[in-house]
Protein backbone atom coordinates (compact mmCIF):
# COMPACT_ATOMS: atom_id res chain seq x y z
CA UNK A 1 0.00 0.00 0.00
CA UNK A 2 1.78 3.17 -0.91
CA UNK A 3 0.82 6.22 1.43
CA UNK A 4 0.71 9.58 0.49
CA UNK A 5 0.17 9.42 -2.60
CA UNK A 6 -2.87 7.61 -5.13
CA UNK A 7 -1.71 4.79 -7.09
CA UNK A 8 -3.46 4.03 -10.20
CA UNK A 9 -3.35 0.64 -11.85
CA UNK A 10 -3.73 1.97 -15.60
CA UNK A 11 -1.15 4.52 -15.62
CA UNK A 12 1.87 3.09 -13.79
CA UNK A 13 4.74 5.16 -14.13
CA UNK A 14 4.34 6.54 -17.28
CA UNK A 15 4.48 9.82 -17.65
CA UNK A 16 1.69 12.24 -19.29
CA UNK A 17 1.31 13.76 -22.01
CA UNK A 18 -0.18 17.05 -22.89
CA UNK A 19 -3.41 16.45 -25.61
CA UNK A 20 -3.61 19.38 -27.93
CA UNK A 21 -1.39 22.49 -27.74
CA UNK A 22 -0.70 24.97 -24.67
CA UNK A 23 -3.15 28.07 -25.47
CA UNK A 24 -0.41 31.43 -24.91
CA UNK A 25 -2.11 34.46 -24.92
CA UNK A 26 -0.63 37.80 -26.60
CA UNK A 27 0.82 39.97 -23.72
CA UNK A 28 -0.93 42.94 -22.99
CA UNK A 29 0.38 46.33 -23.20
CA UNK A 30 -0.26 49.62 -21.32
CA UNK A 31 -2.37 51.77 -23.54
CA UNK A 32 -1.09 55.00 -20.87
CA UNK A 33 2.61 53.64 -21.60
CA UNK A 34 1.95 53.44 -25.30
CA UNK A 35 0.66 57.24 -25.28
CA UNK A 36 3.28 58.31 -22.77
CA UNK A 37 0.68 59.70 -20.46
CA UNK A 38 2.08 60.90 -17.30
CA UNK A 39 -0.91 61.26 -15.56
CA UNK A 40 -4.55 60.05 -15.88
CA UNK A 41 -7.51 62.53 -16.43
CA UNK A 42 -10.04 61.58 -13.81
CA UNK A 43 -12.25 64.41 -16.00
CA UNK A 44 -12.93 62.16 -18.92
CA UNK A 45 -15.28 59.62 -17.80
CA UNK A 46 -15.45 58.07 -21.39
CA UNK A 47 -11.94 56.80 -21.32
CA UNK A 48 -12.21 55.90 -17.61
CA UNK A 49 -15.50 53.73 -18.38
CA UNK A 50 -13.08 51.39 -20.22
CA UNK A 51 -11.63 50.58 -17.23
CA UNK A 52 -14.46 49.75 -14.95
CA UNK A 53 -17.06 46.99 -15.22
CA UNK A 54 -20.87 47.06 -15.66
CA UNK A 55 -21.22 47.10 -12.08
CA UNK A 56 -19.54 49.26 -11.56
CA UNK A 57 -16.02 47.94 -9.64
CA UNK A 58 -12.65 49.17 -10.82
CA UNK A 59 -11.13 46.32 -14.05
CA UNK A 60 -7.98 44.23 -12.21
CA UNK A 61 -4.65 44.68 -14.28
CA UNK A 62 -4.98 40.98 -15.59
CA UNK A 63 -7.79 41.71 -17.45
CA UNK A 64 -6.55 45.40 -18.76
CA UNK A 65 -3.12 44.90 -19.39
CA UNK A 66 -2.12 48.50 -17.74
CA UNK A 67 1.11 48.55 -15.39
CA UNK A 68 0.98 48.59 -11.82
CA UNK A 69 2.11 52.63 -12.09
CA UNK A 70 -0.61 53.07 -14.44
CA UNK A 71 -2.97 50.35 -12.50
CA UNK A 72 -2.63 52.79 -9.51
CA UNK A 73 -3.20 56.42 -10.73
CA UNK A 74 -6.46 54.93 -12.81
CA UNK A 75 -7.62 53.73 -9.28
CA UNK A 76 -7.19 57.18 -7.97
CA UNK A 77 -8.97 58.74 -11.33
CA UNK A 78 -11.87 56.86 -10.97
CA UNK A 79 -12.28 57.55 -7.68
CA UNK A 80 -11.73 61.03 -7.73
CA UNK A 81 -14.88 60.76 -10.73
CA UNK A 82 -16.86 58.81 -8.88
CA UNK A 83 -16.85 61.25 -5.84
CA UNK A 84 -17.86 64.65 -8.50
CA UNK A 85 -20.34 61.94 -10.10
CA UNK A 86 -19.07 61.80 -13.44
CA UNK A 87 -19.16 57.77 -12.95
CA UNK A 88 -21.44 56.16 -10.79
CA UNK A 89 -20.53 53.71 -7.75
CA UNK A 90 -23.22 51.53 -8.32
CA UNK A 91 -25.04 50.15 -11.58
CA UNK A 92 -28.62 52.15 -12.77
CA UNK A 93 -31.53 50.57 -10.33
CA UNK A 94 -33.87 49.07 -12.44
CA UNK A 95 -37.14 49.66 -10.72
Amino acid sequence: MVVGRQFNKFNSGTKRKWSGSRYAPKRKVCSFCVAKAKTVDYKNPLKLQQFITDRGKITPRRKTGVCARHQRILAIAIKRARHLALLPYVPAHLY
